[in-house]
């Protein structure tokens, strides 16, 4: 009897999951469809090539994508040394108890439910008025960077925190110094964890809008410099769907691109710690 209840429970337990994930699935291949289906079409060779026309309506989406890029490389550029340095500093020189690691774990919290709006405000604040950058993509960038990093230094924290003691242990043993033993072993095998914050962080930076309002700019030019203004490609698509009528179908168009670059870096970012991780292993 007790042996019936329990496969009993086991099969509506793995319904109600198989369930939840069709749900999940659902909901994306709703909205995936819905863009790509809406978008599709428009999507081209001189679309991708050149750059917009009649407020959006015509043309375009080249220097879109440049400025997209450039604030991108900006904010990964500047988060990911300090995210890796400051999870390296939370999981491997403080204890989950030290006083000062608490207080600035939940800081990394608090800040990552912080609204994209109030970073927007503090990136016109410090960056654009008083550092004077000005409606720049450096601005942008760099505000960005600021939203990114709560979520990399968690996600890289916790991939430090799995890496197994024995690993700690056998190289204490043979001798090895601390910086040898992060590079060669902790690092390599922390590298998921690296890898799920730089994607997560990726998907929040570029599908960011109210944060470059503020920081980056409107404009949709060619950005001559990083300290010119430029806008960024979720920005391109708020503006043609909600302020310029009959923009619709280039709104589309362009969120189609957005969503494949968009799984086009998550690919490339999973290849690239996958190859990276076996090649030290390999080499170990």
């Amino acid at each position: 009897m007790h042996k019936s209840f329990g496969s009993n429970t086991d099969w509506v337990a793995c319904l109600l999951m198989w369930g939840i994930g069709s749900v999940i699935l659902g909901i994306f291949s709703l909205v995936v469809g819905d863009v790509v289906w809406h978008g599709l079409a428009g999507v081209s060779w001189e679309f991708l090539s050149t750059a917009p026309r009649d407020a959006g309506r015509a043309g375009g989406i080249i220097p879109i994508l440049i400025s997209t890029g450039l604030l991108l490389s900006i904010c990964l550029v500047v988060a990911i040394p300090i995210g890796l340095g400051a999870a390296i500093f939370l999981a491997e020189c403080t204890s989950e108890h030290h006083a000062f690691g608490r207080v600035v774990r939940i800081s990394l919290d608090v800040l990552t439910a912080v609204p994209s709006i109030v970073f927007g405000l503090f990136g016109y604040a410090f960056f654009s008025h008083m550092l004077g950058m000005g409606f720049s993509l450096v601005s942008g960038g760099l505000t960005l960077a600021c939203m990114v990093l709560p979520i990399l230094i968690r996600a890289t924290e916790e991939g430090f925190r799995t890496v197994p003691n024995e690993y700690r242990l056998g190289a204490a043993a043979l001798g090895l110094s601390r910086m040898t033993t992060l590079m060669t072993l902790l690092l390599p095998a922390a590298m998921p964890g690296l890898m799920v914050g730089v994607i997560l962080g990726t998907g929040r930076a570029m599908a960011e809008t109210a944060a470059l309002i503020y920081t980056s700019g409107y404009v949709d030019r060619m950005p001559e410099s990083l300290m010119d203004s430029g806008r960024a490609l979720s920005l391109h698509i708020f503006d043609l769907s909600m302020n310029v009528p009959g923009g619709n179908a280039n709104a589309y168009a362009s969120a189609v691109v957005l969503i494949g670059l968009l799984l086009v870096m998550n690919t490339l970012a999973s290849w690239v710690a996958g190859h990276w991780l076996k090649r030290r292993m390999f080499w170990a």
